[in-house]
């Protein structure tokens, strides 16, 4: 196409349809024009196509509400969206033009992951729109600040960073963070901050938080945790009885945790530690007075002083009461006396005794009561061994089976008395260390033998006080009762009462009879000793072979030529003398 000496405009046009194959494909594309004229708020700008097209002066505008400095001959960038509309000019848009290359920009610093500026102008649901220089973004409400912010006004219309989150060009689909920015500024600002710390290091800071736990506190631009255990040697219950937020504190830094930017920090570490010196404070055996602090299902938590505490285990909290809970025995902030026990410094452990802080009432009673001596109580309880009786200052005695009653069986003595019911003993033995009282109920009755200790006593065939029944002496005694097992017997018309077993009745089994024998009847047996209960067992059986043996050796032996029966004949003849006489 030969070109000519003076080209018209639509010679232009060809030439432009035939480098950009046709005006058609300026539409949806950005495109620099020349400002051609300034009419009534509307500039006319040339884009080489047919016609000029306008755009509004406002859009020209470098910020909502400032004016547009534009003027003719000015080359410009807009957005061509149609070439030609009804009144055959072009439709131009300088807000698109601003939009499109702000995509093109953000789409960079998308894929470099870097900050971008922007200007929070307007509410959404949900959240708020960001102005990307021309774009649009939505800015989410948790995405404002760290914490939830309750007025955004303060943040609105100001050029600030913000981080992209999410690009959806073909939706126009932008969602940016401000938070993300903090958190990173916050963070830089967090590892300057802890490598000018150090652990030991003392300083101020401002109590932002309080939980159960603890407390956190603000050290300048970093927060670290104040543990519960760590603001006082005294028990704190809860941190809110020692801080309040806002309070500005001095706390001293335990541990620095570089790779988690964790800090812990303590306030009781700058108080003159009350352990110092507690071996000499607290000398075993001291008593001293204290406050119940807390109360477990083993023993109960003593506070001597400010940040000194003495456990009371369960098994040293009463004499009388076992197997109860110590909040049964003490209640908190009771002021009460212990002793000490056990003292470590190391452990920072002191173990007291409240029993030991008054009289040990089993040294109490064998005082007042020794052996011998009759004492009166209430059945507390039934076992399959005894009874248990209730004595004075709430300590316990016990009865064995054995020693209910006189000739009666273990089971059926136990069923002689029931819960509740008042009796009288005697006592039998104390152990004041092991916290042992041991009674005996027979010994009260009539003709039982007398109890060491005791005033008085049973005395042999019922005859003079003071005598007593020796082992292997001969007695008359009377049979009472005649059982299969054997005979009961007593000494004398009230004496001392006692058994003899079927196997003693006799030398011969045709002798080992208890029924030859007749209740009222009386015959001699000899004292073979005396059962726990020191009752009297007796037996005609060692009688028998006693006399034999003396007859021998009165008479002669069988080696004589005499029979046994002569022996005995001659032996029974001299008794018999002896009885007449």
């Amino acid at each position: 196409m030969a070109s000519s000496p003076n080209p018209t405009r639509d010679d232009f046009a060809a030439l432009l349809e035939a480098t950009l194959g046709g005006a058609d494909s300026f539409e949806g594309r950005v495109v620099k024009g020349t400002v051609t004229a300034i009419e009534n708020d509307l500039v006319v700008i040339d884009v080489g196509l047919k016609s000029e097209g306008r755009v509004p002066l406002r859009e020209f505008a470098p910020a909502p509400g400032q004016k547009a400095d534009l003027k003719v001959g000015d080359e410009v960038e807009v957005f061509v969206d149609r070439v030609e509309n009804i009144h055959g000019e072009a439709m131009l848009s300088r807000d698109r033009a601003r939009r499109e290359a702000a995509w093109d920009t953000l789409e960079t610093e998308f894929a470099k992951t870097a900050r971008v500026e922007g200007v929070i102008f307007g509410r959404v649901k949900g959240g708020f729109t960001v102005d990307l220089n021309g774009a649009v973004a939505f800015l989410p409400g948790s995405q404002v600040d760290i914490r939830p912010v309750r007025d955004v006004t303060p943040l609105m219309d100001i050029p600030q960073p913000f981080q992209i989150l999410k690009m959806d060009r073909k939706r126009g689909n932008i969602v940016v963070s401000r938070r993300a920015i903090l958190e990173e500024t916050r963070a830089e600002q967090r590892s300057g901050l802890i490598l000018s710390l150090a652990e030991g290091q003392v300083i101020d800071g401002i109590v932002k938080n309080i939980t159960d736990y603890g407390a956190f506190v603000d050290l300048g631009g970093i927060d670290g945790l104040l543990h519960v255990t760590d603001l006082s040697y005294k028990r704190v219950g809860h941190p809110s009885e020692v801080l309040v937020i806002g309070d500005t504190v001095k706390v001293q830094i335990i541990r620095i945790n570089k790779d988690t930017q964790r800090i812990s920090l303590g306030m009781k570490q700058l108080e003159s530690d009350p352990w110092d010196g507690a071996m000499e404070k607290y000398p075993i055996g001291a008593k001293l007075s204290g406050r119940v602090t807390n109360i477990t299902e083993y023993g109960a938590f003593v506070e001597l002083e400010a940040g000194i505490e003495g456990l009371v285990h369960v098994s040293e909290m009463s004499w009388t009461k076992k197997n109860v809970h110590p909040g049964k025995i003490v209640s908190t902030s009771q002021e009460v006396d212990v002793i000490v026990l056990e003292v470590d410094s190391e452990k920072r452990r002191i173990s007291l005794g409240l029993k030991q802080a008054i009289s040990n009432p089993w040294e109490a009673f064998a005082e007042a009561h020794p052996v011998g001596s009759t004492v009166e109580g209430e059945v507390k309880n039934a076992t399959e061994f005894g009874l248990f009786i209730g004595l004075d200052n709430d300590v316990d005695g016990m009865v064995h089976m054995s020693d209910i009653a006189w000739g009666v069986s273990g089971e059926d003595a136990l069923n002689l008395h029931r819960k509740g019911e008042t009796v009288q003993a005697i006592v039998l033995d104390i152990d004041a260390e092991k916290e042992r009282i041991s009674l005996g109920m027979k010994q009260l009755e009539r003709g039982a033998p007398a109890v060491a200790g005791a005033a008085g006593g049973a005395t042999a065939e019922g005859g003079d006080a003071g005598s007593r029944l020796s082992k292997n002496a001969i007695v008359t005694v009377t049979v009472l009762e005649v059982r299969d097992a054997g005979l009961e017997v007593q000494t004398g018309d009230a004496g001392a009462t006692g058994f003899i077993k079927r196997t003693d009745l006799g030398r011969d089994r045709d002798e080992q009879r208890p029924e030859r024998f007749q209740v009222g009847q009386k015959f001699d047996a000899m004292v073979t000793g005396f059962d726990r209960s020191k009752k009297p067992t007796f037996s005609i059986k060692a009688m028998q072979i006693s006399e034999e043996k003396q007859a021998v050796a009165q008479y002669g032996s069988s080696d004589s030529g005499a029979s046994l029966g002569d022996i005995l004949g001659e032996a029974l003849k001299a008794r018999s003398g002896d009885t007449k006489k």
